[in-house]
């Protein structure tokens, strides 16, 4: 690679306590190769957490319940725009060794990256007002515990991510993957309880024109490709790939590349199946009886028992709620300290960092309640997604933008046709922005 590639040279690697601290072995016999697939699983898990994430849950039960099964194409759609991206991030990290903020330091003007920074900043904090809102929502739903006292709770998970840091990497992953089977196990029976017609969910995944000609169904379209191709996901797997301890000849980095491509594929895949879960819950349970304004997660836990039938119903809503809080909570620290310490270098304890975010989002959050009560805070959550949708191109582009430069990434540079789909990605995602904003300013 030449040494002229980046405009600096990149400098103490983001989580520092964790990278390359995970062994990937070597070796060409079957078993062997299966034991490095297995030490690459992981990372990916940790950015499916993005479809499942309260916000997440928001924009799809409000989808599902105003339009039926319409809009399961854009979680679909959402899906491969998601695996096509971060494959681009295990890309940027294997070839260059930098997370997706390292490299935007190291290739652009301070005029240029410090904006980059306070946009990454803003998604993260836009991402963690929904974590605060349905992690405090699924406290209320299961405990009673009010919003207002939730909301603060939901500040001592930093002990938690603090414990398992100190315990290693790995132990985070299993985290991760043990409250998403817990959420896939609780939507197995919310959806059979609902009984949907499989034949107009299967029909929901088709394309429809009138996405684009319905403002409302655009709004929440957008909202869910926001929650699903999130900012800082780019930014986080970018970093976490790097706990992989890779060799870093040539044949070794291809393999790992290939490693974590698998790995991020299947997780989306699975992802993608709890994802629409939420949407076709909402569409099975209140689409089809005329409750068509179910935007407040509340107000849907209310609704199961009643429209099911049982009273398991709501408790398996809330769990998975919680759960999801809890997992997003989790990815949302690591990739605030990724997009800190890559932008400006600045280093910090991982428990004062979560600190500082977390009040960021409180203090909206407790405003709302006060002032709107359960039913503004549907309506940020569903905001909160919509501004990262509308932050995603200040994410994409530049990731698409190294990954297709062969000065930057040598002979791991991005074929063609991926980089010319990624494009494509960015420029549907830019439209569909200025349509949105077209459309709100022309009332």
């Amino acid at each position: 690679m030449p040494a002229n590639a980046w405009r600096q040279e990149r400098e103490t690697p983001s989580l520092s306590e964790v990278f390359r601290s995970i062994a990937v072995g070597n070796g060409g016999t079957s078993t062997s190769r299966f034991r490095r697939f297995l030490a690459f699983i992981g990372p990916g898990y940790l950015v499916a957490v993005g479809y499942m994430d309260p916000g997440n849950w928001a924009t799809s039960l409000a989808g599902g319940a105003a339009f039926g099964y319409t809009l399961l194409f854009v979680a679909l759609l959402s899906n491969i725009m998601a695996i096509l991206l971060q494959s681009l991030c295990a890309r940027l990290a294997v070839a260059s060794g930098r997370d997706l903020a390292q490299a935007c330091r190291d290739a652009f003007a301070k005029w240029m990256s410090v904006p980059l920074w306070v946009l990454a900043e803003g998604a993260i904090i836009a991402t963690d007002l929904a974590e605060v809102i349905g992690t405090a929502i699924g406290l209320n739903l299961l405990f009673g515990i009010p919003l207002e006292i939730g909301i603060f709770i939901t500040a001592a998970d930093v002990f938690l991510i603090l414990w398992l840091q100190n315990k290693g990497f790995r132990w985070i992953e299993a985290l991760i993957i043990s409250l998403m089977a817990l959420i896939a196990a609780c939507f197995v029976v919310l959806i059979a309880l609902a009984d949907p017609v499989w034949g107009e969910v299967i029909a929901g995944f088709a394309p429809s024109r009138e996405i684009l000609g319905n403002p409302t169904m655009l709004y929440l379209a957008l909202g869910i490709i926001g929650a699903t191709v999130m900012p800082h996901n780019l930014y986080l797997h970018s970093g976490i790939v790097q706990t992989r301890a890779f060799g870093l000849d040539l044949p070794a980095k291809r393999e790992a590349l290939r490693l974590a491509t698998w790995d991020s594929t299947i997780a989306l895949m699975f992802a993608l199946t709890i994802n629409a879960s939420i949407l076709i819950l909402a569409a099975a349970a209140f689409y089809t009886v005329g409750e068509n304004d179910v935007a407040e997660i509340d107000k849907a836990h209310l609704l199961l028992e009643p429209l099911l039938g049982s009273s398991l119903a709501p408790i398996l809503f809330g769990v998975a709620l919680l759960c999801a809080g809890l997992n997003s909570t989790v990815t949302a620290t690591m990739a605030g300290q990724i997009v800190m310490e890559g932008f400006i270098d600045l280093r910090i304890a991982p428990w004062a960092r979560r600190l500082i975010t977390r009040c960021l989002a409180i203090v909206p959050a407790i405003f709302v309640i006060l002032l709107y009560g359960s039913e503004g805070v549907g309506q940020l959550l569903i905001l909160s997604q919509v501004v990262l949708s509308f932050q995603l191109p200040f994410a994409i582009v530049p990731l698409v933008m190294f990954t297709a430069s062969r000065a930057k990434m040598g002979d791991l540079v991005a074929p063609h046709w991926l980089t010319g789909l990624c494009w494509l990605i960015a420029a549907v995602i830019i439209v569909l922005n200025i349509n949105l904003l077209s459309t709100v300013l022309l009332g």
